[in-house]
């Protein structure tokens, strides 16, 4: 095989292995807020009150 032939070769090797092989996926911590709590619309109590 020609040097550039086996270059090509290890370069798609390390490629391969760089995208597929190495990752190691952490599971991500999902924090879940609770919104302020919605005030309550005021009711109507007379006219000028």
């Amino acid at each position: 095989m020609s040097n550039v032939l086996k270059g090509a070769v290890a370069f798609s090797f390390v490629a391969l292995v760089s995208a597929c092989g190495g990752n190691k996926a952490s599971d991500e911590e999902y924090v879940v807020v609770d919104p302020a709590p919605i005030s309550v619309e005021p009711t109507f109590t007379g006219k000028y009150k």
